[in-house]
């Protein structure tokens, strides 16, 4: 008699589904295109996404959590959990091997054929918005909050968050322009690359009372000497792990003729930590005061929470 081996992933979900004890009660979330997904356990969960793994914490269940992708790294407790890969190359097999309940992600994520490999395996698989403005960080809290069973803590964080989103934007109110800022990525290998529309540089740029000084398409792409001159920004943005990489401010300035901008000639950059800055999270109010305090010193904002 020949033995057949069943295919690896649809082995790695019947370990996923039938051996863990489910230990929360069923419940079902509204997903990005508002279908409703149901989730019968979650007591352990794969976060794919930085946003995600740092609401998960934010909301007091760090201890669910079995593994998450590599740009999960904050807190310090999501630098010990396995990783599944890059956010963006998912492997199922990966993901399965490690027998979740639940897995949360968000759009950002792909690709799509892996996420249906989930989806056909049987393991609840709950995709939320991330459309780089501060509603996609709240519905974010507020279905990770119901998936996990914790409402209550996502109700407060949503609070405080808006809380403090509104308070900044009363004080964005009294600003008297709205300055131009270049986001650069990849300024070391080759020309750099500069943020447009639909990305999260826009986005907590738009957040931070100022704005993108490329509009004329979307995503990154590189820029010339000629473009960034073109541009004429008046802040330089730029990741603090980017600027380090370069070796500081003199470095940065000397790629693509940046030093005769306007934001080069007054020495006007910006950096912070890349997670901070555009991973659109729980922290997204706080970076969007540090930059609207860069934007805008006339107004005094503090940046200390």
């Amino acid at each position: 008699m020949t033995l057949r081996r069943r295919p690896l992933v649809a082995s790695l979900a019947a370990a996923a589904v039938l051996g863990v004890g489910r230990a929360s009660a069923r419940t079902a979330v509204a997903d990005h295109a508002g279908r409703m997904v149901d989730i019968p356990d979650a007591s352990r969960v794969v976060a794919i996404g930085s946003s995600v793994t740092e609401i998960v914490y934010a909301l007091g269940a760090g201890d669910r959590l079995i593994g998450a992708d590599t740009t999960s790294m904050y807190p310090e407790p999501a630098l010990q959990l396995p990783r599944v890969g890059y956010m963006r190359q998912i492997s199922a097999e990966g993901v399965l091997s490690l027998r979740p309940t639940l897995i949360i992600s968000t759009t950002a994520a792909g690709p799509p054929a892996a996420f249906d490999q989930l989806r056909t395996a049987g393991v609840a698989t709950l995709v939320l918005p991330d459309d780089y403005d501060f509603d996609s960080v709240l519905r974010k809290i507020d279905g990770i909050g119901t998936a996990l069973g914790r409402q209550d803590a996502a109700r407060s964080l949503i609070t405080a968050s808006r809380a403090e989103m509104s308070s900044l934007a009363d004080k964005l109110a009294q600003a008297a322009e709205r300055p131009k800022v270049l986001s650069l990525l990849s300024v070391s290998q080759g020309p750099p690359q500069a943020a447009g529309r639909v990305t999260a540089a826009d986005g907590i740029i738009r957040l931070a009372g100022g704005t993108n000084a490329i509009t004329s398409y979307e995503g990154y792409r590189p820029i010339t000497a000629e473009g960034a001159l073109a541009q004429a920004p008046d802040v330089l943005m730029v990741s603090a792990q980017t600027l380090q990489a370069l070796g500081g401010v003199d470095n940065l300035l000397a790629a693509a003729s940046l030093a005769l901008t306007p934001a080069g000639k007054a020495r006007r950059v910006f950096a912070l930590d890349a997670l901070l800055l555009l991973g659109f999270g729980p922290r997204t109010p706080e970076a969007a005061r540090h930059l609207a305090a860069f934007l805008h010193p006339e107004l005094g904002l503090a940046t200390a929470r």
